[in-house]
């Protein structure tokens, strides 16, 4: 198999082995399964042709829906046959031919996402949103070290990364203090940004059938990074009482690989204490398995760093946010995305969002290519990250990119 591109660092080795949905030039109408392995991708479907496997029926397909619809144990036995491909020297020859180079494909988003939810399970995140929103208030809701807090998305506006964002548009607060309550209508002027974690469903569950804490392994297939991208001015105007709407409802970018959920094992970490002991569907205090994934994210904006987010820090976990998704007996789909929330550490350069970062706009970032208080047209913003990975290895997470269009109206 190939050797790293960057060097013994490598983020995307056979440790990691991500899958994705890839085309090429002279095939553009084709979609493939692939496994990304270094700078090269991998045709799963032809190569378990090429070497007679069983899964070929999981990996000859245009999409993940069928192999993350086959459950946990099929998830473990593919990734091992997966490694053993790329690792095993029998393989190089009938493999060789079979690896694309990554800049030579175009890639898809991997699988058709069924319903989507967002979270709000940093605690540095709400405190400081809810100390900028409510300033003199109570920071945090009194509900929320109780329970995940939470939105239902939409989930036809799920998009691959690279795929630009057109600013939103729709009604918001004057910006002026005359007093006058009267909404504005016309492009957001706060267009943000919110660093996030995804978890793909892979496994559906019955109806009136709620998830335990226990039972997480057997329903998500894999991690992706995701970006939350807000209208905060919608959103502060169209949030009374319902919370969020067309705020988020135009876009959510998600990153071209799923990292399985095997992958990580190595960066499991216990979540940050509790002040108040969850209701028993939520306690994972006596859990054999911390709940907790030690991820190093990155936000750049227009290329240069503003932020390194640290998802270790996060209050509420994933299986947490899964099982109370779940409690009230909503099933699910395979293709259920939902996201972490905000992913926002105690330091000034470990916020996930310009509403932290700046301050809601009163203090700018000062960048290379000006102040900052929320993008602006051209803006593009990348998410990356990566996990500790066995023996020493580091397991990249596929990134995120958009770049910011002129609002609709204004063209």
């Amino acid at each position: 198999m190939p050797e790293p591109s960057d060097g013994g660092d490598d983020l995307f080795g056979p440790h990691n082995l991500p899958y994705g949905v890839f085309s090429t030039a002279d095939e553009p109408g084709r979609r493939r399964l692939g496994v990304r392995l270094h700078d090269r991708v991998l045709d799963a479907g032809a190569a378990a042709r090429a070497l007679g496997s069983p899964y070929e029926a999981l990996l000859d397909r245009p999409d993940l829906g069928p192999l993350m619809a086959a459950g946990r144990t099929a998830w473990r036995d593919v990734r091992r046959a997966l490694t053993a491909w790329v690792t095993v020297p029998a393989h190089r020859a009938a493999l060789e031919p079979l690896l694309h180079p990554l800049e030579t494909v175009t890639l898809h988003l991997p699988y058709e996402v069924a319903d989507y939810a967002d979270f709000y399970s940093s605690e540095h995140h709400a405190t400081r949103a809810g100390s900028i929103l409510r300033p003199g208030g109570q920071a945090l809701t009194p509900n929320w070290k109780h329970l995940p807090v939470g939105y239902h998305g939409r989930a036809g506006t799920v998009v691959v990364s690279g795929t630009d964002v057109v600013r939103p548009t729709g009604q918001r607060k004057p910006l002026t203090e005359s007093g006058d309550l009267s909404p504005v209508f016309g492009p957001s002027a706060k267009l943000d940004i919110e660093a996030e974690v995804g978890f793909i469903v892979g496994a559906p569950s019955a109806q009136a059938t709620p998830v335990p804490l226990a039972a997480f392994r057997d329903h998500v297939f894999g991690v992706c990074l995701l970006n939350d991208w807000s209208a905060r001015d919608l959103q502060a105007w169209e949030a009374q009482p319902l919370g969020p709407f067309l705020a988020k409802s135009f876009a959510t970018s998600v990153s071209a690989w799923v990292t399985p959920l095997q992958a990580l094992d190595a960066a499991r970490v216990a979540p940050p204490p509790r002040d108040e002991r969850p209701l028993p569907y939520l306690d994972d205090a006596d859990d054999d398995e911390p709940g907790g994934f030690d991820l190093r994210l990155t936000v750049r904006l227009n290329g240069e760093a503003v932020s390194h987010p640290p998802f270790s820090t996060m209050y509420w976990t994933a299986a947490q946010q899964l099982a109370h998704l779940t409690v009230n007996g909503a099933s699910l789909r395979t293709g259920d995305l939902y996201g972490s929330g905000t992913v926002s550490g105690p330091g000034p350069d470990q916020r996930g969002c310009l509403l932290e970062l700046t301050w809601d706009g009163t203090e700018p970032l000062e960048l290379a290519t000006g102040k900052r208080a929320y993008l602006e047209d051209g803006d593009e913003i990348t998410l990356t990250a990566w996990a500790p990975g066995p023996d020493g290895t580091k397991v990249g997470l596929g990134e995120v990119t958009g770049r910011i269009c002129p609002s609709a109206a204004g063209r």
